[in-house]
């Protein structure tokens, strides 16, 4: 079976260079292993990690590879059982340490492959994956989120901070976001979200609205730029989850880490290999059947064939607010 897939040989010196990086050729065709499947990848989310391993951010990336953590397509070959299956899933190690999900075919061990729910099209379930499971591995380390919880989401309008907004608020929580500015919370809630701003004293306002209680998760997208009010918005026994930063060093008070009797909870997914994301993407497939949980908006324009990938990698490489796609068929 035919097979095209995105190439990339050397790491790209910038974000200009990525249409030099980025090549789309043909390969043989790949043939499944016994217990393995082929999948038919008919879409492929682009993730900021994607764009990065491009740019040589990722020290562990193998060269060459193809790039993609992240698909929804149809199992074409592999275990009779199997073949005909529309299947979504994600993996720290696809486009990192072996070829990824931006590409025609994508070849699995059968036991990591996952039937998408039937309430998403392809194209949503192919946008599912690495937010939604950032979002709710960092949560579950977190001890998981109970219904009395105040949550606070810093970058809640990006993609992981809209997917811990719907994990927190389906689990009943009361949750806050903050972005750089006051803006509206873009994405879905099944509860109303209190959005501040982080160019104000959100610990303080939080403390206000929350009658000093304060909060009792953190969900830190960004790091640096607000680890210091972060910790200052935290309730006693808080925890603050940690998925990326700006800076690496950060002045740190232990006498109030101690004293708060607080948790820090770091979480990179590219150690989270497919078999780890399958089970993430079983604990959230109910939400996403009962609608609790809906997928992100994948909207036309944005949906890219593999010959566009340069452009939809510099896409969101500049933080577009829409989910990126590409359709390798």
């Amino acid at each position: 079976m035919a097979h095209t897939r995105l190439r990339v040989y050397q790491k790209a010196a910038d974000a200009a260079a990525l249409p030099q990086a980025i090549h789309v050729e043909d390969a043989a065709a790949i043939t499944p292993g016994t217990g393995q499947v082929l999948i038919q990848v008919r879409y492929a989310g682009v993730n900021p990690s994607d764009v990065k391993a491009v740019l040589g951010a990722m020290p562990h990336a193998i060269w060459p590879r193809t790039p993609g953590r992240d698909y929804a397509g149809v199992v074409v070959a592999g275990p009779e059982e199997w073949v005909g299956r529309e299947v979504w899933g994600s993996g720290g190690e696809l486009g990192i340490r072996r070829d990824g999900t931006h590409a025609s075919h994508l070849l699995l061990d059968a036991p990591n492959a996952r039937e998408k729910p039937a309430t998403l099209s392809l194209a949503e379930a192919g946008a599912v994956g690495v937010p939604f499971v950032t979002a709710s591995e960092g949560l579950n380390e977190a001890g998981g989120v109970k219904p009395d919880d105040v949550v606070l989401v810093l970058g809640a309008n990006g993609k992981v901070g809209q997917a811990a907004i719907q994990i927190a608020t389906a689990a009943g929580a009361r949750v806050f976001g903050v972005e750089r500015t006051l803006v509206a919370h873009i994405g879905h809630a099944s509860s109303p979200i209190t959005m501040l701003s982080g160019t104000e004293d959100f610990a303080a306002q939080l403390r206000d609205a929350t009658g000093g209680h304060g909060a009792d998760i953190v969900f830190n997208t960004v790091g640096s730029p607000y680890f210091a009010a972060a910790n200052q918005a935290m309730a006693i026994l808080g925890r603050q989850i940690f998925i990326s930063t700006i800076d690496r060093a950060v002045p740190f008070d232990i006498f109030a880490f101690y004293r708060g009797r607080h948790r820090y909870i770091g979480l990179d997914t590219l150690a989270l290999d497919s078999a780890h994301c399958a089970a993430v993407l079983d604990t959230l497939r109910p939400g996403f059947e009962s609608g609790k949980l809906k997928p992100f908006p994948v909207l036309e324009a944005n949906i890219c064939p593999l010959a566009g990938a340069a452009a939809a990698y510099q896409a969101v490489l500049s933080s577009a607010p829409e989910r990126i796609v590409l359709a390798p068929g």
